[in-house]
């Protein structure tokens, strides 16, 4: 049943008002976090716990990002609409749901067919389209680069030059880089042809990034 009762539209309310707590403050994440039915992403036994704000598993050994972590990502990232964003890790569809949210163009890649089949069976059927790619995020796509942003969901052990090399100059690109068991949030903006800057804000723990198909 895709139902968003009163009851889900409450809870989101409490968990939009725990991560403004936290710091996240564009109201436009905010407001993205407050209508994308977070419960509808995950299997209708774990539906109470849809509006903690933390990860859960989905299967096929990944996770659905802890909330929080989502509106940081994307906070950085400082989507705009039309912006053409490229998501690496497509993992539930919760995260390219909330930039599609935004007014972004999300073309979204996931390594894990079975992942892959099921965000894009759920996204329209709840009125989000992005486009969905089965493949290996390391290499991007370059067919439909340039991107206005990129934004991993998993953690890379460095910066992929393949996908620098797919943003636009002033594009911004946000992963998380490091080791299995923390990594640091780090903030791409390319300046030139080869050329780009780097900042980090903070740590968090995400599952890392494979290269290939699964």
């Amino acid at each position: 049943m895709m139902e968003d009762t009163f009851l889900h539209k409450g809870l989101r309310k409490k968990l939009v008002e725990e991560i403004k707590r936290k710091g996240i403050k564009d109201q436009k994440v905010l407001d993205a976090i407050n209508n994308v039915p977070r419960h509808l992403f995950m299997d209708s036994g774990f539906v109470r716990f849809a509006y903690r704000d933390q990860a859960f598993p989905i299967g096929a050994g990944q996770t659905i990002s802890q909330p929080y972590t989502v509106a940081f990502q994307t906070e950085l990232l400082d989507v705009k609409k039309d912006d053409k964003i490229l998501e690496i890790g497509t993992g539930s569809g919760y995260q390219a749901a909330v930039l599609t949210e935004l007014g972004a163009r999300v073309f979204t890649i996931e390594r894990k067919k079975e992942l892959m089949l099921k965000a894009k069976s759920l996204l329209p059927e709840i009125g989000y389209h992005p486009r969905f790619f089965y493949g290996d995020g390391y290499a991007g796509l370059p067919t439909y680069s340039e991107f206005d942003g990129i934004l991993i969901t998993a953690a890379a052990h460095g910066i992929p030059d393949k996908l620098i090399e797919q943003l636009k100059i002033g594009g911004k690109m946000v992963l998380p880089v490091g080791r299995s068991y923390s990594q640091n949030m780090t903030l791409i903006v390319k300046t030139g042809e080869n050329k780009y800057k780097k900042s980090e804000h903070g740590f968090f723990v995400f599952v890392p990034m494979l290269k290939g198909k699964a």
